[in-house]
């Protein structure tokens, strides 16, 4: 019920210096230099001396009902699990699908989601697969996202891809339509988040359907940008016109950039990294000969700490770009993204020295204890 952080570093993201934190009833209750007057709360005290507390982390892209099946039925990816994503420090994640709208569904993502937040996490869909027109439940994208609570968006919608439909610009237009209408109507971000593959068009047809139409550019979420350097400079394009752009973590092909050297591309730019997230893809389909290797959620906060260790970026900088951005583009922050009071008290703490995960508060619970490797 209660639980009382000692002594640690705070960045939340932004740096704080040593706090202490009260957490209460799945809340941050009190953030302080020093809580004395806490006792009679008897809560579970932790020892922070030597860690850092950050924002536990938002994944907005994760196939939770797992991806593959591009080569046959046996390529297809089982299920992830609460505790694979917690091990990750994610406690906060969007479910969707990728090219199979047959064998996976929209209902699946929907159960699934649910099924998560029963285990402690906090879980978001988009209604939406590759294809055009959008696989839904309600066989309407706008009622999805209005009538059904965990519904906040579309996606993931191919462009630039063979596995895409080809969307025209007046395809695209009406689905951004129903997006933006049905985060009106329902309160949520209403965001389209678009898969963007090899295709030599890259951004082109975001580019166009925003340069033609009346739609904020805040609603479209286009991801895997760093997949190869021609697209990440279209990325780079659109983020400096106001766009945000979401880079794909555990990026190790030839043809791509890392999550960290793009980090640290854009930071020298002079752009900085607001509107920039960073998501895993997590249990997609990999990179291998029968793509049956899941791709990992722990490549997340993998990147973030090479970004810090390898590439010297400031922790409080990258830090936002898979805890404060994503919740403001999803519509969810403060209450996710953030450590302060009135917040949810999802809370990350790692080593000072290495960034090591060392526990994980999800809901002010302690929900898991990382094992050090001697």
């Amino acid at each position: 019920m209660f639980t009382m952080l000692k002594n640690v570093e705070l960045y939340a993201p932004e740096y704080l210096g040593t706090r202490d934190i009260l957490t209460a009833y799945g809340k941050i209750a009190l953030v302080s230099d020093r809580i004395d007057t806490w006792q009679q709360l008897r809560p579970e005290v932790v020892d922070c001396s030597g860690m850092v507390a950050m924002p536990g982390l938002v994944d907005q892209h994760v196939h939770i009902t797992g991806g593959g099946g591009e080569q046959g039925p046996g390529s297809t990816i089982g299920p992830i699990s609460p505790e694979e994503l917690m091990k990750a420090g994610i406690t906060t994640v969007v479910g969707l699908l990728g090219c199979d709208g047959v064998g996976k569904s929209v209902q699946e993502l929907l159960m699934k989601a649910r099924s998560l937040e029963a285990d402690g996490l906090t879980a978001f869909i988009y209604t939406g697969n590759y294809g055009i027109p959008a696989v839904t439940i309600t066989d309407r994208v706008l009622t999805d996202i209005v009538l059904i609570d965990k519904v906040i968006g579309a996606g993931e919608i191919a462009i630039s891809d063979h596995r895409s439909a080809c969307p025209t610009r007046n395809e695209l237009a009406k689905l951004a339509y129903e997006a933006l209408t049905g985060g009106m109507l329902g309160g949520k971000a209403g965001v389209v988040h678009l898969h963007v593959g090899n295709g030599r068009e890259g951004l082109a047809p975001l580019f166009d359907l925003l340069e033609t139409t009346d739609f904020p550019v805040s609603m479209f979420v286009p991801t895997h940008l760093n997949r190869n350097r021609s697209l990440f400079s279209q990325a780079m394009r659109y983020h400096k016109e106001g766009g945000t752009i979401d880079l794909t973590a555990g990026e190790h092909t030839e043809e791509g950039i890392n999550v960290p050297q793009c980090l640290a591309m854009l930071a020298e730019s002079g752009n900085g990294l607001d509107r920039v997230t960073v998501s895993s893809d997590g249990n997609g389909s990999g990179a291998g000969p029968t793509q049956r290797e899941a791709a990992s959620v722990a490549a997340l906060f993998d990147d973030i700490r090479t970004a810090v260790t390898d590439y010297g970026l400031p922790l409080e900088l990258v830090l936002k770009t898979v805890t404060e951005n994503p919740a403001k583009t999803l519509k969810i922050y403060p209450q996710k993204g953030k450590i302060a009071v009135g917040s949810d008290a999802d809370i990350l703490l790692a080593e000072k020295a290495t960034l090591t995960p060392r526990m994980l508060l999800v809901g002010g619970r302690l929900r898991q204890i990382f094992t050090l490797k001697r």
